[in-house]
């Protein structure tokens, strides 16, 4: 569903040249809920938005659902976008949208009918559970109620790839789970791909099957989460599993329970 052969992208910055991607090889099955993980600075986001081309790589290949996007013109890729949906740690809801206007918005971009609009905005409402709220404006909502709506606004062209960049970075641990448990459901029953983009590691635990590692710009392991999480080889995924660890069981930066 997702192929990346050879991803490099470099920023300029004053200071000198930022290598983030270094040749990045990627595969993200059918069906699958892939997460990419990794310290910050190391590439992870980058890689997502060049799988989307939201970001331009330097050189290197993206193919989704069987198109290679890094050869399309302008044209081509946003007809192609529209069966990509993308979700985002910050929501990016339009404030002075009611939440029915949001979730319409790319079916408007597509030229849909309104009497289809409507139809697709009640069922979407109705997936991530937000049907009473249709009226409400994004300021009346809750951090969660919000991912719900750009959640709804993603899947509104049946895209075959759904792309999350910490989109449960900013909620409180229920709400995570709860969003989590969404995500599950939606590529359970839609059989939708998903490509998650987290630091927290716990995420990948509850939802992904696979799982890939950035460390300064290069996937340094990949595999199964629970043989990557299980048993890590490499450096970079001995250190997240560790600080994660500690974490979890409140022993990081105590006497004796420290890394």
């Amino acid at each position: 569903m997702i192929e990346v052969r050879d991803l490099r992208k470099t920023f300029t910055t004053p200071a000198a040249q930022v290598q983030a991607l270094a040749g990045v090889d990627l595969t993200v099955r059918q069906g699958d809920i892939f997460g990419i993980v990794g310290f910050s600075g190391s590439g992870k986001s980058t890689l997502l938005r060049c799988i989307n081309l939201l970001e331009r790589p330097d050189s290197g290949t993206v193919t989704l659902a069987g198109r290679e996007t890094t050869a399309l013109d302008r044209h081509q890729l946003g007809l192609l976008r529209r069966k990509v949906g993308m979700i985002f740690q910050h929501f990016h809801l339009f404030d002075a949208r009611t939440v029915r206007a949001n979730i319409a918005y790319p079916l408007e971009i597509a030229g849909i009918g309104n009497r289809a609009i409507g139809r697709r905005v009640g069922e979407l409402a109705s997936l991530v559970g937000i049907t009473e709220k249709l009226d409400a404006y994004p300021g009346q909502l809750s951090g969660g109620q919000k991912q719900r709506v750009a959640i709804a606004r993603a899947l509104a062209n049946e895209p075959k790839v759904l792309l999350s960049d910490e989109a449960t970075s900013a909620l409180d641990p229920e709400t995570t789970w709860s969003i989590l448990q969404l995500l599950k459901d939606i590529n359970r029953n839609m059989g939708l791909t998903i490509a998650l983009v987290t630091h927290e590691l716990d995420v990948v635990r509850a939802v992904c099957n696979r799982v890939a590692v950035l460390e300064s710009g290069r996937i340094v392991e990949t595999g199964d989460v629970g043989t990557v999480f299980g048993n890590p080889r490499s450096p970079a995924a001995r250190r997240l599993v560790a600080i994660s660890t500690g974490f979890r069981e409140g022993t990081l930066f105590t006497d004796g329970g420290g890394i």
